[in-house]
This record gives C-alpha cells, sequence and structure tokens, in this order.
C-alpha cells in the first residue's frame, strides 16, 4: 500500500535546490556555494565505486570527482529542479567516467579493466556476493536490461551511481516509492542471473 503522507522537506535539500537554481539562473556565485555542499557527497559515491575495484587500481576519489565536475561544467546550462534531479545528471557523467576508464585500460590489458564486487549491487551476505564481474560488462548488461525495461535500468544507475534514496529515485523518475524499490529488487536479480551466466562477457571474446 503507498504511503500518502506528507514528507516533511529536508533543509539541506531545500538550501541545495536553491543554489541549483539559482546556478541554473546565471548567478555564478552560486557554483562557489554549490561546490562544498556537493563535493562530500560525490566523494562518499566515488569512493563507495572506487572500492569495488580490484586490489592495485590508481583512480582516486578526489580524481573521479574533480573529473565529474568538470564534465559537469562544460555541458549546456541545466534548469535543476531538485538536488536528485543534480545527482541524478552527476550519476550518469560518472558512470560515463568509469566506463572512458575500464575501456582504456582494457585497450592495454588483455585481462580486462575494473573488476567489481556484485555485493555492491546487494548487501546480502550469501554464495553470489564473492564474485566479481568486468565493469565494462556491467554497462554493457545495464544497455541490455535498458532494452527491456528502461525503468529498472534508471533505478541502478540512480542507485548505484548517483547514491540515491529510493524516494528521491521516485521523485526523479515521477513514480511511486514502492515501484522503485519492485524495480530495484527485480533489477538486482535479472543483472546477478545474466552476470552469471556463461554469456557474461559479450565485450571479451575469447
Amino acid at each position: 500500500m503507498q504511503d500518502n503522507k506528507a514528507r516533511v522537506p529536508n533543509p539541506a535539500a531545500v538550501q541545495l535546490t536553491r543554489i541549483l537554481q539559482d546556478w541554473s539562473g546565471g548567478d555564478q556565485t552560486a557554483l562557489e556555494r554549490l561546490t562544498p555542499i556537493v563535493y562530500g557527497e560525490m566523494y562518499r559515491i566515488a569512493r563507495a565505486r572506487l572500492a569495488d575495484e580490484r586490489e592495485g587500481h590508481v583512480l582516486q576519489p578526489s580524481a573521479l570527482v574533480n573529473e565529474a565536475f568538470i564534465r559537469l561544467l562544460a555541458t549546456e546550462p541545466v534548469d535543476w529542479t531538485s538536488r536528485a534531479h543534480f545527482y541524478a545528471h552527476a550519476a550518469r557523467v560518472m558512470r560515463r567516467i568509469l566506463i572512458d576508464i575500464a575501456r582504456e585500460r582494457d585497450a592495454h590489458k588483455r585481462d580486462g579493466g575494473q573488476r567489481l564486487h556484485l555485493s555492491s549491487l546487494d548487501r546480502v551476505a550469501d554464495e553470489r556476493t564473492t564474485s566479481r564481474v568486468d565493469f565494462l560488462d556491467l554497462d554493457a548488461a545495464l544497455s541490455e536490461l535498458a532494452a527491456l525495461h528502461q525503468r529498472q535500468a534508471q533505478v541502478v544507475e540512480l542507485r548505484y551511481f548517483g547514491g540515491l534514496e529510493m524516494a528521491e529515485i521516485a521523485q526523479v523518475l515521477g513514480v511511486a516509492v514502492n515501484t522503485v524499490s519492485r524495480d530495484w529488487r527485480m533489477a538486482r536479480a535479472w543483472l546477478f542471473d545474466r552476470l552469471r551466466s556463461p554469456s557474461a562477457s559479450p565485450l571479451h571474446p575469447a
């Protein structure tokens, strides 16, 4: 049953939304106010993603966040509507950066680039969470999922790469929180099966 109770606005989220809207409106000082607020959150997300890499990786969370900021600033002005809207956009940028890095490494190494713990998609401790998958395989699987069920793939992207809460994802996608939770469960199950299958490495033929 959907929870229709009114939620009390988060003061920090309201403040960030106002700053984002000021930035969209051409206020050049807004970026100075925005950076310290969002940097910490983006750093936390970047650290979580890079913690999934195998040992020996050289990319640091700060470098990933800095590159994401550069790309965000280089894009056309966006009419930000909320905190969730900003982090949804940042999620796509960070995913793109990680894909680019993985492909560059893959071009130089026969054993693939970044490899991730499947546990990063599901914190339930069971035999599945010990597996590791190639990051490019995960990206390819997400693209396949998008062709089958676009919203489920969007939920994974926003949750995994953007670190958004279920309610924030619901806001971005314009659906109920219960719908997001159901999509998240179904998408995880599909990805687990897809990434554990013998055909889970379409980008790395033998």
